[in-house]
């Protein structure tokens, strides 16, 4: 499932972006789960691009130590998803709702489903 942001990106680079996004949205739905310097590395890390190095000066910790922060919270976030599900039910409405918009000629309803597709 490619979101407009995606579709067009070039091949070759749509699948790192479509992994970023895929993770800025685990970050959006989860994030405050993880403790609050879990959520704080994997922000800087993910969302804030800031590298390893500037991450542990910033954290007094080893680059190492950030990296593997890093993955343990991927791990989790993904774990949170194979359980609850929510970015994919998210997904699919939205999909749904972009659907409906394109199908109708009628402003009355693509007015609403860009209002529901805003507020989700």
């Amino acid at each position: 499932m490619e979101t407009d942001l995606i579709k067009n990106i070039p091949n070759e680079n749509k699948a790192g972006l479509a992994k970023l996004e895929y993770k800025g949205m685990l970050f959006d739905f989860y994030g405050e789960l993880l403790t609050q310097h879990q959520r704080k590395v994997y922000e800087d890390a993910v969302l804030n691009d800031l590298s390893l190095s500037e991450i542990a000066d910033e954290q007094g910790i080893s680059r190492q130590g950030v990296h593997d922060l890093v993955k343990r919270c991927d791990k989790i976030l993904d774990s949170y998803e194979q359980k609850l599900h929510l970015v994919t039910r998210f997904a699919h409405i939205k999909d749904k709702i972009q659907r409906i918009n394109m199908l109708t000629d009628n402003e009355e309803i693509r007015q609403l489903s860009n209002e529901i597709i805003k507020e989700l």
